[in-house]
């Protein structure tokens, strides 16, 4: 399966429309194990009022470069918030699910912690050449020459498996429990478990629900009407309430006060 560089489930809340724009670009193909796609958000809030960006992330690490620093970010438990304010932009990695734990030696979940963490990896050094950088395809090419450096050569097949497993999640409705998972990869339930807690740092159970609360999220947002009921029984939950009540927990309000709120210009930095 193929990464969709335009896949845009995990974004709550984005600046108004032309004020931003985003960029991806695939790595280098050496880089593919590890790294889903570079990403580069620019955006001009002068004049205006400030901006709270809000994103419901997927199972992944980042390596952001930002205000001429690099920092690393695993996977947050709950829905991740920033203010954008003036003029600014943001260079990131996405890492595969398993990418940054191939190379740092442990899954990263939450964060901020420094760039350098990585061995081989200067983040002052590489935060200075991105912000000098010209655009998105020149700071792509700096993250390739940097990443090659320091990423195994040899691939763990583990790396490639959880990826497998979280792409099959993101992409496939019907998977909704982790044994069912477990079975599409012909995997035993506590190896894949282990597989995740080795190189994730988070369940693929929370995975499975992470991607059910972005579909909530996603069909809240279509403008159509919702059977709150139905959709809870189709993406696996017991019943309305149990939905309602994971969804109301990682988002801050109720799936259907979100869906009266959520205005419609929606871009993912993610």
């Amino acid at each position: 399966m193929e990464r969709d560089l335009d896949d845009r489930r995990g974004v709550l809340r984005t600046p108004p429309a032309g004020t931003g724009s985003l960029d991806r670009r695939a790595p280098a193909p050496v880089l593919v194990p590890y790294v889903a796609w570079y990403w580069s958000v620019r955006w001009d809030l002068r004049g205006r009022p400030a901006h709270r960006q809000v994103t419901l992330p997927h199972a992944s690490s980042h390596l952001i470069v930002e205000d001429g620093a690099a920092w690393l970010h695993g996977p947050p438990h709950r829905r991740f918030e920033r203010v954008l304010a003036g003029e600014g932009r943001v260079v990131g990695v996405r890492f595969t699910a398993g990418g940054l734990a191939a190379v740092l030696g442990r899954p990263l979940v939450g964060g901020p912690v420094p760039a350098s963490t990585l061995a081989g990896l200067d983040g002052d050094e590489l935060a200075a050449a991105i912000t000098g950088s010209v655009d998105v395809d020149d700071a792509a090419k700096i993250l390739d020459r940097t990443l090659t450096a320091v990423m195994p050569k040899d691939v763990d097949p583990a790396v490639e498996t959880v990826e497998n497993a979280v792409r099959i999640v993101e992409q496939d409705r019907s998977v909704l429990r982790v044994t069912d998972l477990a079975d599409r990869l012909g995997l035993a339930t506590r190896t894949l478990q282990r597989f995740f807690a080795a190189y994730v740092g988070v369940s693929p159970g929370w995975v499975i629900r992470r991607c059910r609360l972005q579909e909530v999220a996603l069909r809240a947002t279509e403008g159509r009407h919702v059977d709150w009921v139905r959709l809870a029984a189709d993406l696996g939950y017991y019943d309305q309430a149990h939905l309602v009540r994971d969804f109301t927990t990682a988002i801050g309000v109720p799936p259907a006060r979100y869906a009266g709120t959520r205005p419609d210009n929606d871009s993912t930095v993610t």
